[in-house]
C-alpha cells in the first residue's frame, strides 16, 4: 500500500521501484482522485488505485484481487496443494497436514517463492532478493531460515522432500 501524500515527497516517485524490489502488488491510496492522476499512477506500475475514503470490505477485496493478478502474472497458481502441504498465495495461508504452522515473514517469503516456482532451482541470490525484498542479508541467514522452514513443514527435516538443497546454487521445491 502506498499513499501518494507522503510527508517528505510524492509517493508516485516510489511506484516503479516497488515491483522490482519483490513486492507482490502495489495499491495506491489517495484523496486525490482525478482521472489523469489515476491513469498516470496505474501506467507507472500500480496494480490498483483506491480513493479515500473507502470501505474496509472493498479495500480487502481489492488487495485479494491484486494479489491474485500478481500471482497469475508470475505464472503460478493461486493455491498450491499436494495433499500434505497447502499454500494459498492470495490469502497467505499455509496448512501442513491440517495444521497451521506459524511462519515468520521471511519463512513465508521463502515458501512463497519456492511454491511459485515449483520444480525450478532458485539461486541463493534470487531467494535473498525476493524473500527479503532486497534487504541485506547473507547466505548463512538464508540457510538458517530454510532450516527453520523445513522444521515447520517437512515430516523429517533431516531428510527433506519438499525443499531440496542444490549445493552451491540454492534450493528447489518439488
Amino acid at each position: 500500500m502506498l499513499d501518494l501524500g507522503l510527508p517528505n515527497g510524492n509517493g508516485a516517485d516510489l511506484i516503479a521501484p516497488i515491483p522490482a524490489a519483490g513486492a507482490p502488488a502495489v495499491i495506491v491510496l489517495s484523496v486525490l482522485d482525478d482521472e489523469p492522476r489515476k491513469v498516470a499512477t496505474l501506467d507507472a506500475g500500480a496494480d490498483d488505485f483506491v480513493s479515500k475514503p473507502f470501505g474496509v470490505a472493498e479495500f480487502m477485496a481489492r488487495v485479494r484481487a491484486a494479489l491474485r493478478h500478481r500471482v497469475q502474472m508470475q505464472g503460478g497458481l493461486p493455491v498450491y496443494d499436494d495433499g500434505r502441504l497447502s499454500v494459498d498465495l492470495t490469502r497467505r495461508l499455509v496448512r501442513v497436514r491440517g495444521q497451521d504452522p506459524r511462519l515468520t515473514p521471511h519463512e513465508y517469503g521463502l515458501l512463497h517463492e519456492l511454491v511459485l516456482h515449483e520444480g525450478k532451482v532458485l539461486t541463493h541470490k534470487h531467494l535473498l532478493t525476493k524473500a527479503w525484498a532486497g534487504g541485506d542479508t547473507d547466505v548463512h541467514a538464508l540457510r538458517v531460515h530454510i532450516r527453520h522452514l523445513r522444521q515447520k513443514i517437512e515430516d523429517n527435516p533431516e531428510q527433506p522432500v519438499l525443499i531440496l538443497t542444490e549445493p552451491g546454487v540454492g534450493y528447489r521445491s518439488i
